[in-house]
């Protein structure tokens, strides 16, 4: 897990690469892929336990 060192510099060299204004965007385009992996994530986890939930009752 890194230190609050390297996550400052990460953030620096994300300010200094895309600029001040397109962090906010930045941003919001990773929330929204995060969402949409947690999403589907869940409807295959759901799939899954329906499936040996079905094969159980032999």
């Amino acid at each position: 897990m890194p230190g609050w060192q390297e996550i400052l510099v990460i953030a620096l060299v994300v300010v200094v690469l895309f600029g001040g204004k397109k962090i906010p965007e930045l941003a919001r385009g990773l929330g929204k892929a995060m969402n949409e992996f947690k999403r589907a994530k869940s409807e295959i986890k759901d799939e899954i336990e329906k499936t040996t939930d079905g094969s159980d009752s032999k």
